[in-house]
């Protein structure tokens, strides 16, 4: 017996059958969150991080795909843009005139609360646009960046820019893999609320 999901409802993705049994957790913590790669991470942080859930580098590139959707505060790329290192002001990594767009939408003294810029142009579709960016320079993240550094990574990157269906099939294959992760406690009679104890 398996549940359907779909990627994110009206935004294009793929789908794809998960069994059902996953362990759900009785309570959230946002300490719990430390867990997850940092948006300033290497190759090798990322690598590890990905190794000890027992997922590989393709599921790691793959599944950095999610970033096609979203939204990012200042907060999480303002390193990358201001003060970056004693030699650059700006990483040099970042696309010229892509850095000076993200400067003017997240100034030094930015005073704007809530400032910050989508992940991708088709940020409401779920699509292979985000690879197209990282090989232009135009990542939001220095972790989505970084995985042009190396070539394994580079070269599931430059697959997944050129082909949307590659992207989708590793994604859905790397979705199931990442549901198979346990650590929750019970397994939910309605995945919406948390099992009454008698």
């Amino acid at each position: 017996m398996v549940y359907v999901y779909t990627i994110l409802l009206q935004s294009g993705g793929p789908g794809w059958d998960v069994p059902k049994g996953r362990k759900d957790g009785r309570i959230s913590k946002a300490s719990e969150t430390i867990q997850l790669p940092s948006p300033s991470f290497n190759v090798s942080q990322l690598q590890k991080s990905f190794s000890q859930r027992g997922l590989s580098l393709e599921d790691l590139v793959a599944l950095s795909g999610g970033h096609t959707l979203g939204f990012s505060h200042c907060s999480s790329f303002r390193n990358r843009i201001h003060n970056f290192n004693a030699t650059h002001d700006v990483d040099p990594s970042l696309n010229p005139s892509f850095a000076s767009k993200l400067k003017s939408i997240c100034p030094i003294r930015n005073q704007i609360k809530n400032a910050g810029t989508t992940l991708d142009a088709s940020s409401t579709t779920f699509d292979n646009t985000y690879y197209k960016l990282i090989l232009q320079g135009k990542a939001i993240f220095s972790s989505d960046q970084v995985l042009i550094d190396t070539p394994n990574t580079k070269n599931l990157v430059s697959k997944f820019a050129t082909s949307q269906d590659a992207f989708y099939k590793a994604f859905v294959k790397s979705m199931v893999k990442m549901s198979s992760i346990n650590g929750g406690q019970e397994i939910r009679k309605d995945c919406r609320v948390v099992n009454l104890i008698s």
